[in-house]
């Protein structure tokens, strides 16, 4: 039984573009792609999505970005419209606060993809990264077209993860989905509470130093001078931050001890120094030359940074 592209009602707002719906799309071949601005696997997928809709708009493709959010901030259009800047998007996106989209399509995923021919049926669809040359074919046989694939390589946070050597899990920090945290006494919730790291970190742990409150979903700094430190084996370590209701707030990274020099993330310089501004992911560590076991310690200098998640590359 054909499914069909379901209604996109619901949004909050639309960014680049009026409210669309299957009566707009009628006719065009369109690639629905549910994302969230912190998820590094939507960050990795997204120059393949950004690279076809403008090698394949002329052709009859809209790409159409649904932003369904995973943590509270998120829910602010300014962080949307920001990362939607920062990640060139000049397609359609609706902003999903609601999650009407989202359970129209009964999607569980970010990234999704849904592939939708010129009758409005869902042709196709995929979870998770990967599979782009499959994916681009798809779009190319609904549009009815047959040309080599688009070049694509993501740089930065966009470029695709060193898998071999990716041997630490994604990591949440606030008390209702984190695990692995090994500050002496364990995490209290909603209280504030001064934590030390441990003398030793086993890998693929993280402890907090200083004054911290650890909420639901995240983890919000209460004095100056307090840090994070994660044990981690990965070529990238990024972390998901927010500045709560402050102004920007510098941080400092650390890699085993030391300034990260020719290792540093998009988001630090050499000397591991940072500026936490949008709530959004930060890449912290890109290991340059061979990669292994780190500890990563990150401190800020200014109270009100709300940490929510490690992601690793």
């Amino acid at each position: 039984m054909a499914v069909h592209l379901p209604p996109l009602s619901g949004a909050a707002e639309w960014l680049n573009s009026e409210p669309l719906g299957p009566a707009d799309l009628g006719g065009r071949v369109v690639l629905v792609n549910f994302w969230t601005l912190t998820c590094i696997n939507w960050l990795r997928q997204e120059p393949y999505v950004r690279a076809w809709s403008q090698a394949y708009r002329d052709d009859g493709l809209v790409v159409v970005g649904v932003h369904t959010p995973e943590f509270g901030f998120e829910h602010e259009v300014d962080w949307v419209r920001r990362a939607v800047a920062a990640r060139s998007i000049d397609y359609p996106v609706a902003v999903d606060n609601d999650y009407a989209i989202w359970s129209a399509f009964d999607n569980h995923y970010w990234p999704a993809l849904y592939f939708v021919d010129t009758f409005g049926v869902i042709r196709d669809e995929h979870f998770g990264e990967g599979r782009y040359e499959q994916s681009e074919r798809v779009l190319q046989q609904l549009l009815g077209v047959e040309r080599d694939p688009v070049p694509v390589e993501g740089v930065g946070p966009e470029a695709e993860a060193d898998w071999t050597n990716l041997r630490t899990p994604e990591t949440y920090l606030g008390f209702r989905r984190g695990d692995h945290f090994a500050s002496p006494n364990g995490p209290a919730l909603d209280e504030r509470r001064a934590y030390q790291v441990p003398e030793s970190l086993g890998v693929n742990t993280w402890a907090l130093s200083g004054e911290w409150t650890i909420g639901s979903e995240n983890v919000v700094l209460d004095r100056a001078g307090g840090g994070i430190a994660f044990r981690f084996h990965a070529r990238d370590a990024h972390l998901v931050l927010a500045p709560g209701a402050g102004a920007s707030i510098p941080f400092r990274v650390l890699l085993d001890g030391a300034a990260p020099g020719p290792s540093h993330g998009v988001d630090v310089d050499v000397d591991g120094n940072g500026v936490l501004g949008d709530g959004r992911l930060y890449q912290l560590v890109r290991q340059d030359g061979v990669v292994g076991e780190r500890t990563l310690e990150i401190t800020f200098g200014e109270p009100g940074a709300e940490a929510y998640a490690f992601t690793f590359g």
